[in-house]
C-alpha cells in the first residue's frame, strides 16, 4: 500500500511531482476529440437532410437538436468543473464518453421525434464532460506548468476534426444510412475513446490541490475555488469568440454566396482554414510557451477581426479572409485552456474552468437560431456586418482582459 509522499508511490500521488505528458497520450486525447466531435458538433450538418428525407420530421427541429445539445452541456458545466477538482479527470471525461455514446446509441434507435431530442440532450450532457473544457481542466490539474505543451498538442491533433469527419460521415451515411453513421460513433465512443480516456489521462484524483496545512481537517476537501475580479469579462470575451466561431461555421457557404464565390471556388476557400488552425497552433507549441497566454488572446481575436473586415470589405481577399479567421480560431482553442491556468494557477483551474464554459456553450447553441432569422430578415450581407461588429466587441473585450491580467504584473516591477 502507498501513500503521498511515500517514494514508491506513483508519481500522481507524490506531492509536488506532477505527471509527465508524453507524445503518445497527447495524441490518444487528440483521436478522442476528433471522434467526439464529429459525432457531435459536426454530425448535424451531414446527416440531417437523410433524417429529414427518410422521417419526415421538421429541418429546423432537427438541425436544432445541436442547439439543444449545445444548451443542455453548459448547465452542468460549473459542476463538471468541481467535479474533476475533487476527483479528478479521468473518471469524469469516461463518464462523458459513455453518456455520449448513449446519447447516439438512442438517436440511431429514434423512431419518433421526442426521442431524437432526448438522444440529443443525453448527448448533451456527455459532451459538458468530454470536449475540451473538461480535458484541458483535467490536464492542466494534472499536469500543472507542463499542461501548456499537452494542450496545444492535443489541439493540433483534433485539428483535423472536420477535414476527417464530414467525408467520414458523408461515406457512412451513402453505405449504412444515417441511423448506421450514428451507431458508429457511438461504438466509437464507447470502446475507443472511453479506454483512451482511462489509459491517457492521469490517475490523480487532486494532482494541483496542496497538501492541507498543519491541523486541517483532511475530510473537509479542498479549498472552495477562487473567483478572480475580471471573470465575468474573460467569460464575455470566450462568449463572443465562440458565438463567432458558431456562426461562420453554420453560415459560410451562405456568406460566401451572397459575396458572388460560389461552387468549387467556395469549397477550396474553405478547405483553407483547417490548416490554418493545425499551423498557427504547430506555430504556438514551438515558440509561445515564454510569452504569456494573453497575448496569444489578443492576437486570436485580432486575426479573427481582420479575416472578417477583408471578406466584407474586400471579397477578392477572400483566401487570405479565411487563413486569418482560420489561424485566430485556431488559437482561440487553445487559448481557452492556457489563459485561465495563467490566471488562476493548478488548484483552482478545473473549477474556473467549469464556469467559464457555460456561457459560451449557451451562447453557442442560440447562435445558430439567432443567424438563421437574421439572415432570413436581413440578407446574409448583413449578418456579415452583425458577426464583423461582434468581432471588433471580442477585440475590445481582448484589449481590456490583457489590462487586467497584466496589471498586478506591471505593479510589482
Amino acid at each position: 500500500m502507498t501513500v503521498p509522499g511515500d517514494p514508491s508511490a506513483p508519481a500522481a500521488l507524490r506531492p509536488g511531482t506532477p505527471p509527465v505528458p508524453t507524445l503518445a497520450g497527447n495524441a490518444a486525447l487528440g483521436v478522442t476529440q476528433i471522434i467526439l466531435w464529429g459525432g457531435t458538433f459536426f454530425l448535424i450538418a451531414v446527416v440531417a437532410g437523410p433524417i429529414v428525407a427518410s422521417t419526415g420530421w421538421p429541418q429546423g427541429i432537427v438541425v436544432g437538436a445541436l442547439s439543444l445539445a449545445i444548451f443542455v452541456s453548459g448547465l452542468p458545466a460549473p459542476l463538471v468543473g468541481r467535479l474533476i477538482r475533487r476527483h479528478g479527470g479521468r473518471p469524469v471525461l469516461v463518464a462523458g464518453s459513455l453518456l455520449v455514446a448513449a446519447g447516439l446509441a438512442l438517436m440511431a434507435a429514434a423512431t419518433s421525434l421526442p426521442i431524437f431530442l432526448l438522444a440529443w440532450a443525453v448527448a448533451g450532457i456527455g459532451m459538458s464532460a468530454s470536449l475540451f473544457d473538461p480535458l484541458f481542466a483535467a490536464i492542466g490539474q494534472a499536469y500543472g506548468t507542463a499542461a501548456r505543451g499537452a494542450m496545444t498538442q492535443i489541439a493540433i491533433a483534433s485539428g483535423f476534426a472536420v477535414s476527417l469527419c464530414w467525408p467520414a460521415t458523408s461515406f457512412l451515411v451513402e453505405r449504412i444510412g444515417w441511423r448506421g453513421a450514428c451507431l458508429t460513433y457511438a461504438v466509437l465512443a464507447a470502446v475507443v475513446v472511453a479506454p483512451l480516456y482511462a489509459w491517457a489521462v492521469p490517475r490523480a484524483a487532486r494532482a494541483g490541490v496542496p497538501e492541507a496545512a498543519t491541523g486541517a481537517d483532511p475530510a473537509a476537501g479542498p479549498p472552495a475555488p477562487a473567483r478572480l475580479p475580471g471573470e465575468h469579462l474573460l467569460a464575455a470575451t470566450f462568449t463572443t469568440a465562440a458565438m463567432i466561431m458558431t456562426a461562420v461555421s453554420v453560415q459560410l457557404p451562405l456568406l460566401l454566396q451572397a459575396l458572388g464565390i460560389l461552387g468549387g471556388t467556395a469549397v477550396a476557400l474553405t478547405t483553407l482554414i483547417g490548416p490554418s488552425q493545425v499551423g498557427v497552433r504547430v506555430i504556438e507549441l514551438a515558440f509561445g510557451r515564454r510569452a504569456h497566454p494573453v497575448w496569444s488572446l489578443l492576437m486570436s481575436s485580432a486575426s479573427v477581426g481582420l479575416g472578417l473586415l477583408l471578406l466584407a470589405t474586400l471579397p477578392a481577399a477572400a483566401w487570405l479572409a479565411m487563413i486569418l479567421y482560420g489561424a485566430g480560431n485556431g488559437m482561440r482553442t487553445v487559448v481557452r485552456g492556457t489563459l485561465p491556468y495563467a490566471l488562476y494557477g493548478q488548484r483552482d483551474y478545473a473549477a474556473a474552468m467549469g464556469r467559464l464554459a457555460r456561457l459560451p456553450l449557451l451562447g453557442q447553441a442560440v447562435t445558430p437560431l439567432a443567424c438563421g432569422y437574421l439572415a432570413e430578415w436581413f440578407g446574409p450581407v448583413t449578418l456579415l456586418h452583425l458577426m464583423l461588429a461582434v468581432a471588433l466587441v471580442n477585440l475590445g473585450l481582448s484589449l481590456l482582459v490583457v489590462r487586467h491580467a497584466l496589471r498586478p504584473a506591471a505593479g510589482t516591477a
